[in-house]
């Protein structure tokens, strides 16, 4: 990342967490805009080169701005939430967290998924088709059947939850290679060009990578007009 540009720097947790996909897919739309704007972007994720690829081909997230590492230290150093931390061990604690316990929001987020959100954007556009786990493919305009288009409708949401779930189990030891920070959270960094911080936001709970889950890349707004 050079010198002279502001830069947008995101510390995913696992790649294969909900968040670190839905933050990616988020942002793989914006990246012309970003560019526009002279805002270089950085992810930092904890896995390893494997499952960078796979994670970059799944989403379409650009591999050359994705970069990992197998010990949160980062992450550590950084102050980020390290999750629930009980006795029964990570497994016990994200089942936890997914549960809400030590994780605000999370079950507010995974029910906006099934009943939609006028304030947020369509997910799966009407021509597209989506392959989400068990489920037959369905195409956007499914959805549209519910209240319409243009904005997030009911299932739609959760449909891609779906989808990114079933790639991830699927791919599990390439996604996740070491279970001891199943419950690790992330960040997010804007930085000036001369590294002056313009914004941050450390996620406190899974299914919560940013202050707006409806627009998630809200924050940039000021600095992409």
């Amino acid at each position: 990342m050079g010198r002279g540009r502001r830069r947008l720097v995101l510390l995913l947790p696992q790649l294969g967490d909900f968040d670190s996909l839905e933050y990616a897919q988020a942002l793989v739309a914006a990246l012309p805009q970003l560019e526009t704007a002279g805002i270089a972007v950085l992810a930092i994720g904890i896995g390893q080169a494997a499952g960078a690829d796979r994670f970059c081909e799944f989403t379409g997230f650009p591999r050359e701005l994705l970069q990992v590492d197998a010990d949160p230290q980062l992450h550590r150093a950084l102050g980020l939430y390290e999750g629930l931390q009980q006795i029964g061990g990570p497994w016990t604690n994200l089942l936890l967290m997914c549960a809400g316990i030590g994780s605000p929001g999370t079950l507010a987020e995974v029910l906006r998924g099934y009943t939609g959100d006028r304030a947020a954007p369509q997910r799966i556009a009407d021509e597209e088709t989506i392959q989400a786990g068990p489920l037959p493919p369905i195409k956007g305009s499914f959805f549209a059947r519910a209240g319409g288009t243009g904005f997030q409708r009911p299932f739609e949401l959760a449909t891609v939850r779906l989808r990114n779930m079933g790639e991830v189990l699927g791919n599990w030891r390439t996604y996740v290679p070491c279970d001891d920070f199943l419950t690790q959270r992330g960040g997010t960094f804007l930085l000036e060009d001369d590294d002056t911080l313009l914004y941050s936001y450390k996620d406190r709970g899974i299914l919560g990578f940013s202050a707006s889950m409806a627009r998630p890349l809200s924050f940039l707004d000021p600095y992409l007009a």
